[in-house]
């Protein structure tokens, strides 16, 4: 676990010492967005954060949002959607729902920020869909992504979560696994995020923001 924390922070330093001022950490106050925040802050306090709202995110969502850009003076800008959008599009069609209300704000928060890179906490044990992410992603946009625990599992994301005293979202505690908006997020207790878009063509996947936002170089 040691040997993982160094590591991601050394994956964070070394893209904050190669772009400065031009990198975000990407974060939905999830519990893996939780703690590469963290770890990010300890490399660079100051360091750009971005958050991707939807009308659609659960008001404890909101709420630890709200304590955390506080209690840790986050340098953070919020984006979100304003598109209308039909009556329950995230079921009849969750693809474009996504679309709207995270992938385009997310490219407008890149834009906008003018960040090189940009750094997310996504996990490869999470789903089936993040099997193949690397810890450094360029892509032909110009834009690097850095996944610092990409390697980390489920169980470790607690452990740092629990040893430094990091902030959760309760509802984690009525078990939920994975965290999106509340209307495609449900408890589950099997695969981590078995219980997003159930009951759509999309259960277990992606919303776009890792997998349809850029091309990435391999």
């Amino acid at each position: 676990m040691r040997r993982k924390i160094t590591t991601s922070i050394n994956l964070i330093r070394d893209c904050i010492e190669e772009c400065g001022d031009d990198v975000a950490v990407a974060c939905s106050f999830g519990k893996d967005s939780m703690v590469t925040l963290h770890l990010a802050l300890q490399v660079k306090p100051d360091i750009k954060v971005f958050s991707v709202m939807t009308r659609f995110k659960p008001p404890e969502t909101l709420a630890l949002k709200k304590r955390i850009t506080n209690e840790w003076n986050l340098n953070i800008t919020t984006y979100e959607s304003t598109e209308p959008l039909p009556y329950m599009y995230h079921k009849t069609n969750p693809d474009l729902c996504c679309q709207t209300l995270k992938v385009e704000p997310t490219k407008r928060a890149i834009h906008e920020l003018g960040v090189k890179a940009w750094i997310t906490g996504i996990r490869r044990d999470e789903g089936f869909t993040r099997t193949d992410y690397k810890h450094v992603e360029y892509y032909e946009e110009g834009i690097v992504k850095i996944n610092p625990i990409l390697g980390w599992r489920e169980s470790e994301v607690w452990q740092y979560i629990a040893y430094n005293n990091i902030p959760f979202n309760p509802l984690y505690m009525e078990g939920y696994r994975s965290l999106g908006c509340i209307t495609c997020s449900q408890p589950y207790t099997d695969e981590e995020r078995g219980g997003r878009w159930m009951g759509t063509n999309k259960i277990g996947g992606e919303c776009g923001i890792h997998s349809k936002m850029f091309r990435r170089i391999d």
